[in-house]
C-alpha cells in the first residue's frame, strides 16, 4: 500500500430489494438483504480484494459504494464526501471521480455505439472534452490500455473478449477518476488473456495513482493483485487482513474453507493437505439465520453462534474477524 490516508469509507452499508406481492396493489412482504451491515476503509493507492462465493453480494456492494444503488442504510464518504446525502448535480460531479469496470466485456458495450462513441461518453457527460480535444483523447485512451487509435471507428463485435474490457478499462479512465470498482474485471476472460488485464491493471495503478475496490472468485489472482482481502459471505464482511496475513493464517471457518479449495501448484503437498468441505447450502438472503449467518455451515458453531451475531474485532496487526469461536 502507497496511499496516505483513508479515501473511502463504508460503515454499516445495508441495501435490501423489497419483496412483494400484489398486481395491482403491491405490499411488501419481506426483503433480500443483499448487503447486510458491512464497514472497512479503502487507503489511496491500494486494492482492496473482496471475495466470496456467488450471491454473497459483492457486486452489490459495489454498486452501492457508487450509488448505483441506493443504500437501505449506512454511509459512504469518499474524500470527505457523503455520497448517501448528496444527489443531482453535486452528485454528478463526484462520480467524474469514481468509476466501474463491468464483469461482462460483452453485455457491458452498447453495441450499436463505435468504440469512440463508448470511450467518450464520459467525456460529454461531464463536459470535459468536445470536437477534436474528444477525439483525440479517445486515441490517448485507447494507446493507454494498449490498442491501436486507429480503432475509434470500429464497434464492440470486431474485437475479443480481451480486447473488449480494455475498451471498458479506457471508458472508466475517461474522466480521470481516482477510485474504481473493479466488479470480476476477468472472470469472463480465457485463462492467458487474463493476467494480461491484471498486469494493465496493475500498470495503470502505478502510473494513474488509482486505487481499487478489486471483486473477484479467484483467490490467487486477489492475492497477486492486492494490498488487503476482505471475505464476505451473505451480506456480511467476516474477515479482513493483509494479504499475506490472510492467506498464511485465516481466522474465521468460512476463510479457512475457502483457502482450502485453492489448488497448490506443488503435486506432494497438494495430496497432503487437507480440505474443508462445508455442508449444506447457503442459506437465503431474504431469510439469513440468527446470530451468525454462517453459523447453519459452520463446523465448529456454539450455541451463541445461533443466538448472536458476533461482534467485528482487530485481533491484531488490522486484522479483523467476526467470529464468537475464533480469534
Amino acid at each position: 500500500m502507497n496511499g496516505d490516508g483513508v479515501l473511502v469509507q463504508v460503515e454499516g452499508l445495508k441495501k435490501h430489494f423489497p419483496i412483494t406481492r400484489g398486481i395491482i396493489i403491491q405490499r411488501q412482504v419481506g426483503a433480500i438483504r443483499a448487503v447486510d451491515g458491512v464497514t472497512f476503509d479503502i487507503y489511496r493507492g491500494e486494492t482492496l480484494g473482496l471475495v466470496g462465493e456467488s450471491g454473497c453480494g459483492k457486486t452489490t456492494t459495489g454498486r452501492t459504494i457508487l450509488q448505483l444503488y441506493r443504500p437501505t442504510a449506512g454511509r459512504v464518504i469518499f474524500d470527505g464526501i457523503d455520497l448517501t446525502a448528496v444527489k443531482g448535480g453535486e452528485l454528478r460531479r463526484t462520480r467524474q471521480r469514481i468509476q466501474m469496470i463491468f464483469q461482462d466485456p460483452y453485455a457491458s458495450l452498447n453495441p450499436r455505439m463505435t468504440i469512440a462513441r463508448i470511450i467518450s461518453e464520459p467525456l460529454r457527460t461531464h463536459k470535459l472534452a468536445s470536437g477534436k480535444e474528444q477525439v483525440e483523447r479517445v486515441q490517448e485512451l485507447l494507446q493507454i490500455v494498449r490498442l491501436n487509435p486507429r480503432f475509434i471507428n470500429r464497434y464492440p463485435h470486431e474485437f475479443s473478449g480481451g480486447q473488449r474490457q480494455r475498451i471498458g478499462v479506457a471508458r472508466a479512465l475517461a474522466s480521470d477518476p481516482e477510485f474504481i470498482v473493479c466488479d470480476e474485471p476477468i472472470s469472463a476472460l480465457d485463462v492467458s488473456i487474463q493476467a494480461q488485464v491484471v498486469n494493465l491493471l496493475e500498470d495503470l495503478q502505478d502510473e494513474l495513482g488509482l486505487t481499487y475496490l478489486f471483486i473477484a472468485h479467484d483467490l490467487s489472482m486477489v492475492r497477486h493483485i492486492c494490498n488487503r482481502v476482505a471475505v464476505m459471505y451473505l451480506g456480511k464482511i467476516v474477515e479482513l487482513a493483509q494479504k499475506d496475513e490472510l492467506y498464511d493464517h485465516p481466522i474465521h471457518p468460512y476463510t479457512q474453507a475457502l483457502l482450502s479449495a485453492v489448488p497448490v501448484p506443488d503435486p506432494p503437498l497438494e495430496r497432503k493437505r487437507q480440505r474443508i468441505i462445508l455442508e449444506g447450502d447457503v442459506p437465503s438472503p431474504a431469510d439469513p439465520p440468527p446470530g451468525c449467518h454462517f453459523s447453519t455451515r459452520c463446523p465448529v458453531a456454539g450455541k451463541i453462534c445461533s443466538e448472536e451475531e458476533p461482534p467485528w474485532r482487530d485481533v491484531g496487526g488490522g486484522h479483523f474477524v467476526a467470529c464468537h469461536s475464533r480469534g
